[in-house]
């Protein structure tokens, strides 16, 4: 990637004077090893962000290059980068700026439910012909009347032609798990029950440290590993306890004994990145100063994969 080979290339200009003592100990050769080598797992721009400046495709494309990321987790949704009824001819425009940086659309969030939501089916036709494999599905909420058990069932019920189109198009509908009382698999248990009725490849689980932290507190390991062999998809925010969710390496997600659990599943699907606070900070909110944001939470994210 463009961001990593200019900043190795630095490191190593910046060493040379020291080649003497340090190759010698072989610090050089860690240090550029480190700089050089890619993580196995890939980092998706959660691209909202680049709807919030009004960035087109071109610039979306090259943002995320510039900051050194491996593709995007595009919005194709009512109101998203990408409108489920445009899917068909924008998606393809999409793909083909990011390739011009050597990028791809790694991940979609939608707004599909079922199979009848509208334009589903060409949503996910036009993501399988690019060579996406994983899309979000829609939220769904509990009615105070409705027995939770209901609920569940009848969630089962409405994924079984969707899981069959998955199946047909090599894709994956991925449930993600948001705070909040009256969203089904907030606490996650509830995705555990749907996710048992089907194969993970088709219909699997997002899990999303940050959002877990925050609705789950000193839980959230416990249903990690309940639901695990049904992840297939990680999102990264950081969060932190009695302040909310903050940049990238200033909250609780490092030392909570995530990244470990990565290590030991050997997971190598992308990693969907959230800018969830005011990225900006009293900056002016711009191009310049998302890159520059982007390009420091990159580096925090790629010590956390490699450490």
């Amino acid at each position: 990637m463009k961001f990593a080979s200019q900043f190795s290339r630095r490191i190593f200009l910046r060493a040379l004077p020291l080649s003497g003592v340090a190759i010698a100990n072989g610090h050089l050769y860690r240090l550029f090893a480190q700089a050089t080598t890619p993580t196995p797992v890939p980092i998706a721009l959660w691209s909202e962000v680049c709807q919030e400046l009004n960035l087109s495709f071109a610039e979306t494309a090259a943002v995320t290059a510039e900051a050194g990321l491996d593709g995007i987790d595009c919005p194709v949704r009512p109101g998203g980068q990408v409108l489920p009824e445009r899917a068909a001819d924008d998606l393809p425009r999409l793909a083909e700026a990011l390739a011009k940086h050597r990028l791809k659309i790694l991940l979609m969030a939608t707004g599909i439910a079922n199979p009848t939501t509208p334009h589903a089916e060409t949503v996910l036709r036009a993501a399988s012909k690019l060579g996406v494999k994983y899309y979000r599905l829609a939220y769904w909420r509990y009615e105070p009347a409705t027995p939770h058990e209901t609920t569940i069932q009848n969630l089962i019920a409405q994924l079984k032609d969707l899981a069959a189109l998955n199946r047909e198009l090599g894709l994956c509908a991925l449930m993600h798990h948001h705070p909040g009382d009256s969203l089904v698999g907030a606490k996650l248990l509830d995705f555990l029950e749907i996710a048992r009725a089907f194969s993970p490849d088709e219909i699997a689980v997002a899990f999303d440290i940050g959002h877990a932290l925050n609705e789950l507190k000193g839980e959230w390991r416990d249903r990690f590993l309940a639901v695990r062999r049904h992840i297939r998809v990680m999102y990264l925010r950081d969060f932190k306890a009695n302040q909310g969710y903050v940049a990238m390496g200033k909250g609780d997600v490092g030392a909570s004994g995530f990244f470990p659990l990565l290590r030991e599943m050997n997971y190598r699907a992308p990693i969907s990145y959230h800018l969830e606070y005011p990225w900006h900070q009293g900056r002016q909110k711009d191009r310049k100063t998302l890159v520059e944001v982007m390009k420091r939470e990159a580096a925090v994210m790629r010590g956390w994969l490699r450490a």
